[in-house]
């Protein structure tokens, strides 16, 4: 504490009267509430009246700030921050709660890989989607909200040219870029065999056919596949560009992987569901 303050709280201690056998002040013109100023009698004691400072300064302690007068964070906004970012919690990655583009997040999930039996941890990803324009179409549809999630909700999501983008975080360390590639077209290929009956692997090819090999994809690396309005699939390698494909059915089939029937992750499609009931 700087000195002038220190000698401000003991002349202003001084006056204070103190009862002899408690130590609790009886009276005196501190207003130490106001202050939030924690006043110690001779003893080294705490008086009865101290104020309730402590979680403050164990924030401002925990974030490095150093504590000065009327720097006390408010309860609101500590809840705001921790709001900004959701974690999955099977890979500990983060998401933004909102993107910059005002995209929602609605649901976080994994996505594994099984290798000789194993389930390996390829990525985390976290589904984002324009839900204004969501509630638009299910409630042109449904018009009030159901109890629970149906497939025809999801359908109606998969076959619509609403905003959504999935945000992948790769986990898997050394992961090459060719890798990434077969394992997407692989995924893609199926989705698309799913929707249609038959194959189109040089459709599935054009969303990561034009991402160099050389890329390195490190723990922490992004990649972002977005669904634009006109059935557009656009998709960003380390906030690069690589793909810009016009088509409904390339569209439907990559959304179709995180919501169709096989979804990458059952959780993350659940949670999917539940957050387009609340749009209504």
């Amino acid at each position: 504490m700087p000195t002038s303050t220190m000698d401000d709280v003991i002349s202003k201690a001084e006056m204070i009267e103190i009862e002899p056998t408690t130590g609790v002040a009886i009276k005196g013109e501190t207003r130490k509430e106001e202050k939030g100023l924690n006043a110690t009698d001779h003893n080294g004691e705490k008086s009865a009246e101290e104020p309730k400072t402590e979680t403050a300064e164990e924030e401002m302690r925990n974030t490095g700030k150093q504590p000065i007068d009327g720097d006390v964070p408010k309860e609101e906004e500590k809840k705001d921050e921790k709001g900004e970012f959701e974690t999955e919690p099977k890979t500990g990655v983060s998401f933004p709660v909102k993107l910059d583009d005002g995209k929602q997040l609605n649901a976080v999930g994994i996505r594994k890989k099984s290798m000789l039996g194993i389930g390996i941890k390829i990525y985390g990803f976290g589904l984002y989607a324009d839900n204004a324009r969501l509630k638009e179409i299910l409630e042109s549809k449904f018009g009030k909200a159901p109890t629970k999630p149906t497939e025809e909700m999801y359908q109606l999501v998969i076959d619509s040219d609403a905003g959504m983008r999935v945000r992948l975080v790769i986990v898997f360390s050394n992961l090459t870029m060719s890798r990434v590639k077969k394992n997407f077209d692989e995924g893609l290929g199926a989705s698309i065999k799913r929707l249609t009956g038959g194959k189109n692997d040089e459709l599935a090819k054009k969303v990561m056919g034009e991402a160099s090999d050389d890329i390195k994809l490190t723990s922490g690396s992004v990649v972002e596949i977005s669904r634009l309005p006109g059935y557009i699939l656009q998709t960003k390698v380390m906030g690069e560009v690589v793909s810009k494909v016009e088509s409904e059915l390339l569209c439907r089939a990559f959304i179709n992987m995180y919501l169709g029937d096989d979804p990458f992750d059952k959780e993350a499609k659940d949670r999917f569901g539940m957050s387009l009931i609340t749009l209504f």
